[in-house]
C-alpha cells in the first residue's frame, strides 16, 4: 500500500483565523518532517477562486459567505501556504473549489498517477476540508488514517465529536507522534 499525506487548506488566512495558539503549527510541522523522511509524499491542497467567484453558487451557503467577504482569490494574499509548513520544491500542490479535497481539483488524477491508495489526512478545518475529504476518499475506496492532533476546527467540540465518535468508523486515527514513530519502525 502506497501512502500520501495530504497537508489541506493550511493557507495563511486560515490558520490566521482559527489557529489557538496551541501548537498546532508544529505539530503539523513534526507530521510532514516524519513523512519526507520515511520517502511519503506530502501534498499540499488549497482552496481558491477565480476573481469575480464564478464558480460559486448562491444555494451554496458557507461558499457563497466567502464569496461576499471576498476571501480567497487564486493569488490573493492569505491565500499562500502557512510559511512555517510551505511545499518544497518538488511537492503537489492542488488547488480545490469545494470543501472536499478531490472536488474540483486533480487531486484524484495525481494520487492514481503515482499508485496511492491510503491517504493521511491533516488541515484545517475539521468540519470542513477534513470531513468532506474523508467521505469522498472513503467512497473512492482509499485507505485513510487521520492525525487529529494535526487537524484544526473554529468549534472545539465539532472537532472532538468528529475525531472521537465519526472517523474511527471510516479511518485509522492516530496522534501524530503515535504516526511517526510507527513510520520510523514501520
Amino acid at each position: 500500500m502506497s501512502s500520501a499525506l495530504l497537508v489541506m487548506d493550511v493557507q495563511q488566512a486560515i490558520v490566521d483565523a482559527v489557529d489557538d495558539g496551541s501548537g498546532y503549527l508544529p505539530r503539523l510541522r513534526g507530521a510532514i518532517d516524519g513523512a519526507r523522511a520515511a520517502g511519503l509524499p506530502v501534498i499540499y491542497v488549497t482552496i481558491a477562486f477565480r476573481p469575480g467567484f464564478p464558480e460559486i453558487g448562491t444555494r451554496n451557503k458557507p461558499l457563497a459567505a466567502i464569496a461576499a467577504a471576498g476571501l480567497y482569490v487564486e493569488g490573493a494574499p492569505g491565500t499562500e501556504i502557512h510559511p512555517e509548513v510551505a511545499p518544497l520544491p518538488g511537492d503537489v500542490v492542488v488547488t480545490k473549489k469545494r470543501a472536499s479535497a478531490f472536488s474540483g481539483s486533480d487531486l484524484d488524477v495525481v494520487l492514481r498517477a503515482r499508485g496511492i491508495d491510503s491517504l493521511v489526512l491533516t488541515g484545517i478545518a475539521t468540519s470542513a476540508v477534513v470531513l468532506s475529504t474523508v467521505c469522498q476518499a472513503n467512497d473512492l475506496d482509499y485507505g485513510l488514517t487521520i492525525l487529529p492532533d494535526a487537524c484544526l476546527d473554529t468549534d472545539p467540540e465539532v472537532h472532538r465529536v468528529l475525531v472521537e465518535r465519526l472517523f474511527p468508523q471510516w479511518a485509522e486515527v492516530v496522534e501524530v507522534d503515535e504516526w511517526v514513530r510507527s513510520l520510523a519502525t514501520g
